[in-house]
């Protein structure tokens, strides 16, 4: 299934919020640096729909803060 994220860096905590338009806001205190705040979308998403790690891919969207997954 295909995810459009909206994904906030630096924030105070970890955060999943679903948006009335049917996508996620995804807030990580992880900074934009070598692709760190990627990775962590990646590890709070998994953890958020109960899958490893493995199974959740970024599809779009690597430097941008609207990003496409595939869960």
């Amino acid at each position: 299934m295909k995810i459009a994220v909206r994904v906030v860096v630096r924030a105070k905590q970890n955060s999943v919020e679903l948006q009335p338009d049917g996508s996620l806001r995804v807030r990580v205190t992880a900074a934009p640096t070598d692709g760190k705040a990627n990775d962590a979308v990646i590890k709070i998403l998994a953890k958020y729909f109960g899958r490893p790690k493995t199974s959740v891919r970024l599809i779009s969207g690597a430097t941008t803060r609207t990003k496409i997954f595939d869960v």
